[in-house]
């Protein structure tokens, strides 16, 4: 945790749910009370053809909803992409940008990922943009290195820890059940939080870094008492109201 920085929880649906989803939402929305409101922000991102619904569900409620990638233009001849206007339009407040999942299986480089952020805040989205090395790159030691080349790249100026949240997933981590030790999170995340401040000053100092990577009930409490740690973004464990409250539970006592 970071003191004087409220975290914050947020599930990443990826292609899975349905109109099915609205019993889950409907537990997470019970379960998400007063007290872990003061202590916890909750967020939840689900594919792009629920998200409407998905506000709606969440209608009257203090869970943020977004979406999980926009195009760098507002419109045009993009097949199958969205705007972050129609994310607004939605109903959703912010978006997730640079996934490693985007930037593998799509090849996103960094200047398209900070191009998306730039659009977002330009339809005053929030953009969670994430960061994180491959496996390979960490067993060579150039796990800093590309942290830093992605945060350079892929972060644009102006980043204020009111329109951006950097989400750090170590690649090898997500849906693997492997999880670093709690020494090289706290390592990456003190680094992450050092190259912010030296380009973005207390911007940087108030901005808000999240950890995903395996992240379960059983082991949120140690990740989010990580110094830097200022929340989660879950994978498969935010498919489940169950275990997205169990992870949410972490900040409950916490101080």
């Amino acid at each position: 945790m970071t003191p004087e920085i409220k975290p914050v929880v947020a599930g990443n649906w990826k292609m899975n749910g349905s109109s099915n989803s609205q019993s889950m939402v409907r537990e997470l929305v019970a379960g998400y009370d007063q007290k872990l409101q003061g202590q916890v922000d909750m967020a939840i991102f689900p594919p792009s053809i629920l998200l409407a619904q998905t506000a709606s569900w969440l209608s009257g409620s203090k869970i943020s909803c977004g979406a999980q990638d926009c195009h760098a233009n507002q419109s045009g001849a993009h097949t199958g992409d969205i705007a972050a206007d129609m994310i607004v339009d939605a109903g959703g407040t912010m978006v997730l940008v640079g996934h490693s999942e985007r930037r593998v299986d799509h090849n996103e480089s960094n200047d398209e990922v900070a191009a998306k952020a730039r659009a977002a805040w330009q339809s005053g989205l929030t953009a969670f943009i994430c960061i994180g090395e491959l496996e390979a790159e960490r067993r060579s030691g150039k796990t800093l290195d590309v942290l830093a080349e992605q945060l350079a790249g892929s972060v644009p100026d102006g980043a204020t820890a009111a329109n951006a949240v950097i989400a750090y997933e170590p690649v090898w981590a997500i849906g693997t059940g492997l999880v670093p030790e709690a020494s090289d999170v706290e390592e990456a995340h003190a680094f992450i939080r050092k190259q912010l401040v030296e380009r973005f000053g207390n911007a940087g100092a108030t901005m808000r870094i999240l950890y995903g990577g395996s992240v379960k009930p059983g082991n949120a409490g140690e990740l989010m008492a990580i110094n830097n740690v200022d929340g989660a973004l879950v994978g498969g464990a935010s498919l489940k109201a169950e275990d997205f409250l169990g992870i949410c539970e972490a900040y409950r006592n916490m101080t």
